[in-house]
């Protein structure tokens, strides 16, 4: 039997519309396994296997104990709450996930951190964070910690990494590390140093679709194969933090 993997889909509330970019559903599918999505208020399925939590618009900053900056942009308050909830009990019964752009910042703020809300105001970065590109073309270079699952996943110190954000991770959440950081000192990626597999990445390696990038979903879905087998009850591990 394939892993189930849920994924969180975007939701539009002007229309009322959910959406997904295929780019999430091939990747899943080329990983080996079935992806379904998963939406609001709905309980997590027994038969799920990991988790992705996939990009989308800003998160409301008065989850993370802040008033808006008038560079914030537009929130979807019925996504936030589930996924920030659905993240929670996920890391709670220790399902893999994959949380990729908006999907890292949620996992950061479930676990109690915090994010900028406009990086060009709040950190004074000069670097392009929010390219003008083909999407599946990387634009800025990022550095991988040492002794990371990253580094582990990847075997090198730096790559190129699409990228499409404004907001990054400020405030680490409980139990996280930094994975990787971009040139101008920004987060790029976090992992939790005991779980079975959380990992968040700032860019869509689901996009770019290259063997390096492969290697996250290949890894994720090892995690998940082992959550199947296991029911997670053995997946607690120690890196360094």
């Amino acid at each position: 039997m394939q892993p189930v993997i849920g994924i969180t889909p975007d939701y539009d509330s002007s229309i009322s519309r959910y959406k997904i970019h295929q780019d999430y559903i091939s990747a899943i599918s080329s990983a080996g396994a079935l992806p379904i999505l998963l939406f609001p208020h709905a309980e997590i399925p027994p038969f799920l296997d990991g988790i992705v939590f996939s990009g989308g618009g800003d998160i409301d900053p008065l989850l993370f104990q802040e008033e808006p900056l008038a560079q914030s942009g537009e929130i979807s308050p019925l996504r936030d709450e589930y996924e920030i909830s659905l993240c929670r009990e996920a890391v709670d019964k220790n399902i893999p996930i994959l949380g990729i752009c908006r999907g890292m910042q949620v996992i950061n703020i479930a676990l109690g951190g915090t994010i900028y809300q406009d990086i060009s105001v709040q950190t004074g970065s000069k670097l392009k964070h929010s390219q003008q590109a083909p999407r599946e073309y990387g634009t800025h270079s990022i550095l991988i910690e040492n002794n990371s699952l990253l580094s582990t996943l990847l075997g090198k110190e730096k790559v190129t990494v699409n990228s499409f954000h404004h907001q990054a991770v400020a405030l680490l959440g409980d139990g996280l590390r930094v994975s990787a950081k971009s040139l101008d000192g920004l987060i790029e990626a976090i992992e939790h140093t005991q779980n079975l597999f959380v990992l968040g990445v700032q860019w869509h390696p689901e996009a770019m679709g290259t063997k390096e990038q492969k290697k996250l979903f290949s890894a994720f879905l090892t995690a998940a194969e082992k959550f199947k087998e296991t029911g997670g009850n053995n997946g607690k591990i120690a890196r360094n933090s």
